[in-house]
């Protein structure tokens, strides 16, 4: 398996290749102008293992502009933002409210698609990059990030809103979704890295590495890559016996807990 910078090494030299058909006869502007700007990105690592005393992590994305303008590079005005975003997987968000001293359902909402974990870094804040109509068409940030698949033609639903910022709050709260910006850092005219801060129950599974390139608050392009999290050792035993012998487990679970609460009353009872 190719490690992060193999990959984006032989990406850049790939890039060089198509940029080196360009005739050499060309103006500079010229050329620039049939090679608009590019760029293409790496991971720190491509697979990350869950141990019994995993504390979170931290991920490195780094990268490479191409055919980048001269002028806007000194002005800085090239944005980048990066995401990962954990396994989809569908929610029911539950309203409840405490009647009589019970805690009962008041109504609830599905969403089919909510990332389980999601953290970003950027440049700058959101809102000095992009216009929010921008950031909501592309589902960049927390508060637009899309918690369903996109369907064509569907209308937003108020008090389906309501539900979706509740689940983003608690998500917050939890340590699962962050963002950070000033995190992505250019270390030159045209290479950058980003740190982000995965949580300690990081959740197995694929995720994806979204990377988005802006100039002047225009979006260009977006490149992904891809990062697995998977446990490791006795854990990883544990997780693929439960997996393929859901009942076999289940029954081996009330069992073990009984004998548990039945030896501890041997040991601990009183003559």
């Amino acid at each position: 398996m190719r490690s992060g910078p193999q990959r984006l090494l032989r990406r850049l030299a790939c890039a060089g290749t198509l940029a080196a058909l360009v005739p050499a006869a060309l103006a500079p502007a010229t050329a620039q102008n049939l090679l608009p700007e590019t760029f293409e990105i790496g991971l720190s690592t491509e697979r990350i293992g869950i141990t019994s005393d995993f504390n979170g992590a931290r991920l490195v994305i780094f990268g490479a502009l191409d055919n980048a303008d001269a002028q806007i590079l000194r002005q800085q005005r090239y944005d980048i933002i990066v995401a990962l975003e954990g396994p989809k997987r569908p929610v029911v968000v539950r309203e409840k409210e405490r009647t009589l001293g019970l805690w009962i359902n008041r109504g609830s909402e599905d969403f089919n698609a909510a990332p389980s974990s999601y953290a970003l870094a950027s440049t700058r804040p959101l809102g000095d990059i992009a216009p929010e109509s921008t950031l909501a068409q592309l589902s960049i940030g927390i508060d637009d990030l899309r918690l369903d698949a996109k369907r064509q033609g569907e209308t937003a639903v108020p008090n389906r809103d309501i539900y979706a910022t509740a689940f983003r709050r608690i998500k917050k709260e939890t340590g699962l979704y962050n963002q950070t910006h000033g995190t992505v850092e250019f270390v030159s005219p045209t290479l950058f890295r980003a740190d982000l801060q995965l949580p300690a129950d990081l959740p197995v599974g694929r995720h994806v590495a979204r990377a988005f390139l802006f100039r002047s608050g225009v979006f260009l392009r977006e490149r992904s890559d891809e990062l697995y999290v998977v446990k490791t050792g006795f854990e990883n035993f544990v997780y693929d016996f439960a997996t393929r012998n859901s009942l076999t487990y289940g029954i081996f679970a009330v069992l073990l807990a009984i004998f548990t609460g039945w030896f501890g009353r041997i040991v601990f009872r009183r003559d």
